[in-house]
C-alpha cells in the first residue's frame, strides 16, 4: 500500500530545545495513526510540520508524493512561496484542540469560507457541500447558528467539518477532545471513527487510549522528540516493548 505521508530523518528545535529528534515514519493512504505520548515529547510539533505551521530544520515530508513546504533542486531544498504553501494546506485538513472557529461568522459561513475564498468555488456548490458535511457531524440545524451559541463538542464538530469542507487528501487531529467536557468526548470521537471507517486518511495525537485501541491501524509512541515504539494497537498498548511505553501506559490505563 503506497505511503500518503511520508517523513524522513525530521529535527526541529525552538531556540536551544530540540523537540522532534530525526522523526521517521509513513501513514499508508486509507489508514488511521494515533500518537500517543506525554506532554512535551514533541506530538503537536510534529503534526505542525506535516502541513508547515512549522518548518522542519532537517530532513523532510511528503503528502501523496509532493514534498510539503519544498521544491527539490539538486539536492537541495527550497522553501515554497506563501501562495504555494497555502495551496498545498488545502489538501491537509487539520482540527486544532480550541476549535479556532471565527466567532463573527455563522457556522454555515466557518464552512464556506476556505472553499469559496482558497479554492475559489461557486458560492451555490460550496454551500450544499457544507450543509452535507453538517448533516454528516449531525448538526444541520445549527448552520445559522454562531459559534458561542454551539456547546464545546458542538464546535468541535463543526471544525471537523469545516476540515472536510476542502476535500483534504489527510485529516490530522492536535488532540481533540482535551478541551472538552468529559461528555461531550464521545460525540467527537463518534465523528472521527466515522471517518475511519471511511477510509480516510488521518494522524490524530491523542490521550484516549479507547480510542486508539478501537480505530488505529498503528499506533505511535513518542517520548523526548522520538517515537520510541510504533506497531499494530494490540501490541503497542497490550505488549508494549519499551519499558517508557510501559511506564507511560501503566500511569494512563
Amino acid at each position: 500500500m503506497s505511503a500518503m505521508v511520508e517523513i524522513r530523518s525530521v529535527h526541529k528545535s525552538f531556540g536551544s530545545v530540540e523537540v522532534l529528534r530525526g522523526i521517521d515514519l509513513e501513514v499508508a493512504a486509507g489508514r488511521v495513526t494515533v500518537v500517543l505520548g506525554p506532554s512535551g515529547s514533541g506530538k503537536s510539533t510534529l503534526l505542525r510540520t506535516i502541513n508547515h505551521l512549522e518548518k522542519v530544520d532537517r530532513g523532510w515530508i511528503s503528502v501523496d508524493g509532493a514534498l510539503v513546504g519544498y521544491r527539490k533542486s539538486g539536492d537541495r531544498l527550497y522553501e515554497l512561496r506563501e501562495r504555494e504553501i497555502l495551496k498545498q494546506r488545502t489538501g491537509i485538513g487539520f482540527v486544532f484542540q480550541n476549535f479556532n472557529l471565527f466567532p463573527h461568522l455563522t457556522v454555515l459561513e466557518n464552512l464556506v469560507e476556505a472553499p469559496l475564498a482558497v479554492q475559489r468555488r461557486p458560492r451555490k456548490e460550496a454551500e450544499a457541500t457544507a450543509r452535507r458535511l453538517l448533516t454528516r457531524v449531525g448538526l444541520a440545524e445549527k448552520a445559522d447558528a454562531y459559534p458561542r451559541q454551539l456547546s464545546g463538542g458542538q464546535q468541535q464538530r463543526v471544525a471537523i467539518a469545516r476540515a472536510l469542507a476542502l476535500e483534504p487528501k489527510l485529516l490530522l487531529f492536535d488532540e481533540p477532545t482535551s478541551a472538552l467536557d468529559p461528555e461531550l468526548v464521545g460525540e467527537v470521537l463518534d465523528v472521527i471513527k466515522d471517518l475511519a471507517h471511511q477510509g480516510t486518511t488521518m494522524i490524530v495525537v491523542t490521550h484516549e487510549i479507547g480510542f486508539a485501541r478501537e480505530v488505529a491501524d498503528t499506533v505511535v509512541f513518542m517520548d523526548g522528540g522520538r517515537i520510541v515504539e510504533q506497531g499494530p494497537p494490540a501490541q503497542v498498548l497490550d505488549h508494549p516493548r519499551h519499558e517508557r511505553t510501559r511506564s507511560f501506559l501503566s500511569k494512563v490505563l
